[in-house]
């Protein structure tokens, strides 16, 4: 039996709920509540926040408007509902909610979110100004130093690029910037910094099958043959797709091997796999700017 306690008392203990992980129980008390106070705001915005964590994008952004009706100038309200349309695809009605949401609040996970809008609104120019802007007022700021060092990339600004990834790589960072920053040093043809990195992706993400391609080819060009030859079977054994490019690379690099054997290179590929393994090992500190 759940107590008729006060809005905020079944906050408390929704919220209690869901950091414990129990979100089906928060779910249950904020519907409680509602159901005796129906559009309450506090518990709409609470349970909308709890439907977005489970995928519940609808009934959340249902909820989320409930709130709002009563109280539009709640800025955290104002941030949920632009997560929401965002993650719907509607980027003119979360930037709306954002700059309502900044108006109201400025707050770091605002900037943030309207930096990430955007850049996926395809709105580049912006995007470049906001994470500028936010790196600006915190220089560390990993995802601000990663997507511009992306967009340094982008634009051919190799060395750039690689100076802000290796700041967004000064601490933990997803496997992905630790790709990108690959990505940008092996366009520098600095081949054992690439491999540092691409070593370093394939540990935080053994199942990265193009961080293994590309590890082999640097490995391949640095003239390390048969520890190139571990990545690409590393790779192959990941995404079989990858075959077409492995001989490629096989076949056109400088201190490549000539298969005229297709069966021959996938046997090859396919030959003992676990003793992949220890080319993926981070023996060495990575590169860190």
């Amino acid at each position: 039996m759940i107590k008729q306690d006060n809005a905020e008392d079944i906050v408390r203990r929704a919220t209690t709920a869901f950091n414990a992980g129990r979100h089906g129980e928060a779910v249950e008390l904020c519907e409680h509540g509602l159901a005796r106070q129906p559009g309450e705001p506090m518990l709409s915005h609470l349970l909308a926040a709890v439907l977005f964590a489970r995928g519940e994008i609808a009934p959340a952004r249902k909820h989320v408007e409930t709130s709002l009706a009563r109280r539009p100038d709640n800025a955290a309200a104002r941030l949920l509902a632009a997560r929401l349309a965002r993650s719907s695809g509607e980027f003119g009605a979360a930037l709306t909610h954002l700059d309502r949401a900044i108006a109201l609040k400025p707050h770091r996970d605002a900037f943030v979110e309207k930096a990430r809008t955007l850049e996926l609104a395809g709105r580049r120019a912006q995007a470049r100004e906001a994470w500028e802007a936010i790196r600006k007022a915190i220089p560390e700021h990993q995802e601000a130093n990663a997507q511009l060092g992306r967009m340094a990339w982008e634009d051919g600004d190799l060395a750039g690029a690689a100076r802000l990834l290796e700041r967004a790589t000064a601490s933990a960072a997803p496997a992905s910037v630790w790709f990108d920053l690959g990505v940008a040093k092996q366009d520098l043809r600095d081949h054992d910094g690439a491999a540092c990195a691409y070593r370093k992706a394939i540990e935080i993400r053994p199942d990265y099958a193009e961080a293994a391609l590309n590890l082999g080819i640097v490995l391949q060009e640095s003239g390390e043959l048969d520890a190139a030859m571990q990545a690409f079977a590393r790779a192959y054994a990941l995404r079989a797709q990858l075959f077409g490019s492995i001989a490629m690379a096989l076949t056109s690099a400088p201190h490549g091997r000539l298969w005229l054997d297709e069966r021959a290179l996938r046997a090859a590929l396919e030959h003992d796999p676990e003793k992949c393994e220890a080319v993926f090992r981070n023996d060495h500190a990575p590169t860190k700017g």
